[in-house]
């Protein structure tokens, strides 16, 4: 019992001194100065093991197609680059200052698997300016980019630039069919993530700044309209999520080139919102 007690007591203790030290203001959170050792390190092998653990039951299609690495090689043009750079060619300005940097994709294709290069694209990484892909790009893309990044360890610089000079223009990939596809209200609550919906509104089961920029969607689920001019159907939803300006011209909220698809799986979050 007394083991015990002292154990409780220990942890009561150690969370106390968590608060006080995130309180306290003296950790320097600014993107001009490196975590601690033990706070990079920390974060390093849990990232690494997160992701290896997540991608190990992934089963990795035939990457060695030609067209296969040529798209993914327009792809991460498009799309990489900016962050992570190439073969003689720099990130953009505003990468240079992210914290954590940017990883060199030459050193990741050697030490990581292609499904943990997958799995890390397709679904970001906390904590870090990574993505998740996978509300931006069909999976075919995704698989694209990773074989196109496991030969970057083999292109040179000059190599890099006559690829980008002889390579087709990037045509837009097949999407499947939305009866492809169940609607998925969790993956619509995922999606109000991805889709920054946190930065003006409250809303309810889902952590992240909760801005009072816009309404609170507390309840909308119950309400009778949207936005004040459309009946609140979830086909409304749909059409208010992806062209706001068209439902309400005078309206602050953007375009923010939401699929039909997380349409749909957002609409059916709110819709569970009563």
């Amino acid at each position: 019992m007394k083991i015990a007690v002292a154990l409780v007591c220990a942890v009561i203790a150690a969370m106390g001194a968590a608060i006080a030290f995130a309180y306290s203001g003296f950790y320097d959170v600014s993107a001009t100065d490196q975590h601690t050792r033990p706070v990079y390190w920390l974060l390093e092998k849990t990232t690494r093991a997160s992701v290896a653990a997540r991608a190990a039951a992934i089963d990795v299609p035939p990457l060695t197609s030609a067209a296969l690495g040529e798209r993914g090689l327009r792809l991460y043009d498009e799309h990489c680059v900016q962050c992570h750079g190439a073969p003689g060619v720099a990130p953009s300005p505003f990468a240079l200052g992210l914290l954590p940097a940017p990883g060199n994709l030459a050193a990741t294709a050697i030490h990581w698997t292609p499904a943990e290069i997958f799995w890390t694209v397709r679904n970001g990484l906390k904590m870090t300016a990574m993505p998740a892909w996978k509300f931006r790009l069909p999976e075919a893309d995704l698989w694209a980019i990773v074989a196109f990044v496991k030969q970057l360890p083999l292109i040179s610089a000059p190599e890099y630039a006559a690829l980008r000079r002889l390579s087709a223009p990037l045509q837009p990939a097949a999407v499947p069919a939305l009866q492809t596809f169940d609607i998925d209200a969790q993956r619509g609550k995922d999606a109000l993530l991805q889709y920054l919906c946190l930065t003006c509104h409250e809303i309810p089961g889902v952590i992240g700044i909760q801005a009072a920029v816009g309404p609170s969607l507390d309840r909308i689920g119950t309400r009778a309209f949207i936005a004040g001019v459309l009946p609140n159907t979830p086909e409304n939803m749909i059409r208010w999520l992806r062209d706001p300006a068209a439902v309400d011209p005078r309206t602050a909220m953007p375009d923010l080139y939401v699929t039909e698809r997380d349409a749909r799986d957002i609409a059916a979050y709110l819709a569970t919102l009563r």
